[in-house]
């Protein structure tokens, strides 16, 4: 009890530090009063005036010209006071690294932890002394009714209890909290909100332990956890049934890096649907059509294979032309079939799933009559070399990805079509209203997609060096969307991060690559990738119920 403070005795405590600093601080203020503050007031003005359409450029220039001079002025006073400022700052910080905690954090820590056993003890008391009288009702009731009712009475007193018991101890977390954020209240006022790196990572340290819950922490990063114990298995495994294989190897994991290339592609693609509430059900077929397209362009020699009924041979033309080519009709292929599903979704709110369905069956279909289903063989040997030659051990596709990764994340995060995309995906409604168009967004989104399926395509033609045919990507639809989920791509709609996407097909990439190494079956993996998809979902789905 000894620990536990009053708050009159906390202030006193308080009081010297506030008046040491606070004198400092006067200081300050009487030095950045006509530089610092001033150039604040200027720069405002003359923002003021450039936002002004009132104005010609004339006579913005002429305002800001009169602004000029007194804004120098204000910047001469600054530069002249900085020095003594800075040594005012340092010895205001130095006095509170000597004193803050000593003479007053640790006393608020030591009383508040005192409070948390207080509290506890209370609640154990109070939850002993509920029991005690609910067994003493029971025993004098003979009625069944009036025991169920009695047991209900009790679980609401428990109930109100643990309420109380967590008011309580959020209170305490909230008073020492307070306390941690004082000091950088001070500093803020000292420094004019310029934090150092140190002080920055130490307000973000407290802020992520105030805020940790721990319900919410095995919601958001559970099923990580879960995998990340999986793959440590695997790796335990390994050596063991393989005769000393070592799973985690470099050469394996370029080997993972190298497969998951291109998928991040399409999953980069569809995350842009999943995110206005949609899917794509037709990425495996619109694989299977540009792989066909790539490898009768790039093929080395003339097609033996025929387009319904016609064989083609562009081996006439120079490689880096067909290359080109290959490239940009995959594009077009791609975008054709995601923007008819896109119009139709957009155009006459037709679920993604229906409009995806068609376009898988269309597209399977127009593809298999017109090739008969057959596989058109080996591109160009060249090619491969060309496109994602080795840099000794290192895969250049995966630099592909990279660089894929990177302008969808600029696309998302800094553009107006990415903020429409988030805004038009977490409420529709709303967006309409705030003047965006939702047809034009979730057409941008399927036409974005059919580019990135496009590209993925044909980067798998190169890494698979041909081989192209109708069947080709077959499942793939469902590791993009899966790979997503994973990642915590919502269905709900307007949640989702590029990073979420990257670990979700590296994720499913590794366990799959894991797996086969073992020699465990292609269809127990089936099976493996759906327990994971349906605790993704399932925790999702508590996420969304939890902020409801």
């Amino acid at each position: 009890m000894g620990t536990i403070k009053t708050q009159e005795e906390l202030e006193q405590f308080l009081k010297p530090i506030d008046e040491k600093v606070g004198g400092i601080q006067k200081k300050i203020d009487a030095l950045r009063k006509d530089g610092t503050d001033q150039l604040v007031v200027f720069d405002g003005q003359i923002e003021k005036i450039n936002r002004d359409a009132s104005l010609s450029k004339e006579e913005k220039q002429a305002q800001i010209a009169k602004i000029t001079p007194q804004r120098d002025k204000a910047v001469q006073i600054e530069e002249k006071n900085k020095a003594q400022i800075d040594t005012l700052i340092k010895e205001a910080e130095d006095y509170l690294n000597e004193h803050y905690e000593k003479d007053y954090y640790s006393k608020v820590v030591a009383s508040c932890t005192e409070k948390k056993a207080e509290a506890k003890k209370k609640y154990d008391a109070k939850v002993a002394e509920l029991n005690k009288q609910h067994e003493a009702a029971v025993a004098k009731l003979k009625d069944s009714e009036e025991l169920r009712e009695e047991k209900y009475v009790q679980r609401n007193r428990l109930f109100d209890a643990k309420m109380a018991y967590d008011k309580e101890i959020s209170d305490i977390k909230a008073e020492q909290h307070e306390a941690f954020v004082y000091e950088y209240h001070l500093i803020d006022l000292l420094r004019n909100s310029k934090f150092t790196f140190m002080q920055n990572q130490r307000q973000k340290r407290e802020n992520r332990s105030y805020t940790f819950n721990r319900r919410t922490f095995f919601l958001n990063n559970g099923l990580y956890i879960v995998i990340i114990c999986i793959f440590a298995a695997l790796c335990i495994i390994t050596p063991i049934v393989k005769g000393g294989q070592q799973l985690l190897t470099l050469n394996n994991v370029l080997n993972i890096l190298q497969q998951a290339s291109p998928r991040m592609f399409f999953a980069l693609g569809v995350a842009g649907l999943i995110l206005l509430t949609g899917t794509d059900l037709s990425i495996g077929r619109i694989v299977g059509m540009c792989m066909t397209t790539a490898t009768i362009i790039m093929h080395a020699g003339p097609n033996t294979g025929t387009v319904f009924g016609k064989a083609f041979d562009f081996s006439g033309q120079p490689v880096g032309v067909r290359l080109i080519m290959a490239l940009v009709m995959c594009i077009i292929f791609a975008t054709i079939f995601t923007s008819i599903a896109g119009f139709f979704t957009a155009k006459f709110k037709m679920h993604p799933f229906i409009s995806t369905m068609s376009n898988m069956l269309i597209i399977f279909g127009l593809v298999t009559y017109a090739t008969k289903g057959v596989s058109f063989g080996a591109i160009e040997g060249s090619i491969p070399k060309i496109v994602i030659p080795k840099w000794g051990n290192f895969p250049t596709i995966i630099l592909w990805a990279v660089a894929a990764i990177a302008i969808v994340w600029f696309i998302w995060n800094k553009t107006t079509f990415g903020k429409n995309l988030y805004a038009v995906g977490g409420n529709p409604e709303a967006a309409t209203v705030s003047g965006i168009s939702v047809f034009k967004v979730t057409l941008g989104a399927f036409i974005m997609a059919g580019i990135l399926y496009g590209c993925g395509a044909w980067l798998e033609c190169c890494r698979m060096v041909g081989s192209g045919s109708a069947a080709y990507g077959q499942g793939w639809d469902m590791d993009a969307i899966a790979a997503c989920v994973v990642g915590g791509v919502s269905f709900t709609g307007g949640i989702g991060k590029i990073s979420g996407v990257v670990v979700g097909v590296l994720i499913f990439t590794a366990l799959t690559y894991s797996l086969t190494i073992l020699g465990i079956d292609t269809n127990l993996q089936f099976v493996f990738e759906g327990i994971i998809i349906l605790t993704a979902v399932t925790l999702d789905c508590l996420k969304y119920v939890q902020k409801k």
